[in-house]
């Protein structure tokens, strides 16, 4: 009991560093999983008018972007939903050690991931629509 009414404010603190970093991470998250949901319906180089099927359906590329776009897609929802149940927890002493910091770990770990495939996506889209005419405008994206 002594431990927890000295440090009351620490609690306090917490609770509100945690709460911002969850909302700040969970607006960049709901932007990525927006983006990919989107990018998963808009395929790059369109849809042939006559099958309906996308342009690019037989390039690997297109396997690497539908992929990738796939995997950023469901690592940003679940780095969503792990930062929306920080937001929704009830902060008590004993879940800021073990529920949280675990929850907050994991929901950084998959925004992280979703980022990484996302760039990787949008490189494969890049190539696909521009790897006949202009390969000098990829090489920068590509390497950097």
């Amino acid at each position: 009991m002594l431990f927890i009414e000295e440090h009351r404010e620490l609690k306090t603190q917490g609770e509100k560093w945690m709460k911002d970093t969850a909302n700040a991470c969970s607006i960049a998250t709901a932007l990525i999983a927006t983006v990919m949901f989107a990018a998963a319906f808009t395929m790059p180089g369109g849809v042939s008018s006559e099958t309906g099927i996308p342009v690019f359906y037989g390039e690997p590329t297109f396997m690497l972007f539908s992929t990738t776009n796939a995997i950023s897609l469901f690592t940003s929802i679940t780095s969503l939903i792990m930062f929306l149940s920080i937001l929704t927890s009830r902060y008590a002493e004993g879940d800021f050690l073990h529920v949280l910091s675990k929850r907050l770990t994991f929901g950084l770990l998959s925004l992280f991931i979703s980022i990484i495939f996302m760039l990787v996506a949008f490189s494969a889209a890049l190539y696909l629509v521009f790897h006949k005419k202009r390969l000098w405008f990829i090489l920068p994206v590509t390497v950097g």
